[in-house]
């Protein structure tokens, strides 16, 4: 149990509304800077407050790629229902609602993670529907689309989340994956749809731009 009593005013008196590099103010989030407290808070601080890793205070590359493509070609959304898996900010369900999707859950099981895509959906003034919910080797709930962005940085959940992904691909269930070449990312079984140049913080990925790409799950 963390030790932060108000996430929702933690996250905002620790991030700043924001566009963001590929996007620009398409959408904008509530996100860490370089001169904010949050950015600075390492591993142990973190642990003192009993805060899992933010990764809902950044907009990483591969989300940041979906939700452009997703915002370039609304049809794949529009009238549907979305399921934003690991959503973190939730940049990708704000997106797909935008487009016209008729449902979005965004999912994620940081709940730090859930607050943060509802303060950011309200920003952009979408509604969507969040959970905590573990939703790794379940059923399709009845989703036309899965949005999965930067999820194969860690091997043993990249292979559980991307089995359980082509499972449900197999079904006929459209899911697209933005991943800027992350380690675990499949080698095959994926189809590229487009690749974007993503200006990223060297702090957070090691370079300064990411080539982010769109994956199709495509059955052999």
């Amino acid at each position: 149990m963390t030790q932060i009593s108000d996430p929702k005013s933690f996250i905002v008196e620790n991030t700043r509304p924001a566009g963001t590099p590929l996007l620009g103010n398409k959408i904008e989030l509530y996100l860490a800077n370089e001169d904010l407290p949050l950015w600075q808070l390492g591993e142990e601080e973190l642990n003192n407050l009993q805060l899992p890793t933010p990764f809902w205070a950044f907009a990483w590359a591969g989300g940041q790629a979906l939700a452009q493509y997703i915002l370039d070609n609304p049809d794949i959304v529009r009238g549907k229902s979305v399921l934003d898996f690991a959503c973190g900010c939730g940049i990708e369900a704000i997106a797909a609602k935008m487009s016209g999707a008729k449902t979005v859950l965004a999912a994620d099981i940081d709940s730090f993670a859930i607050t943060a895509t509802e303060l950011n959906a309200n920003l952009n003034q979408v509604i969507l529907t969040t959970t905590t919910e573990n939703l790794v080797g379940k059923d399709n709930q009845g989703w036309d689309v899965i949005l999965a962005g930067d999820v194969c940085y860690e091997g043993p959940m990249a292979k559980e989340i991307t089995t359980w992904l082509w499972q449900l691909s197999a079904t006929g269930v459209l899911v697209l994956m933005g991943d800027p070449g992350r380690t675990y990312l499949p080698k095959s079984g994926l189809k590229k749809l487009i690749a974007y140049g993503v200006q990223t913080s060297s702090a957070l990925e090691d370079t300064d731009v990411r080539n982010a790409c769109v994956w199709e799950f495509h059955q052999n």
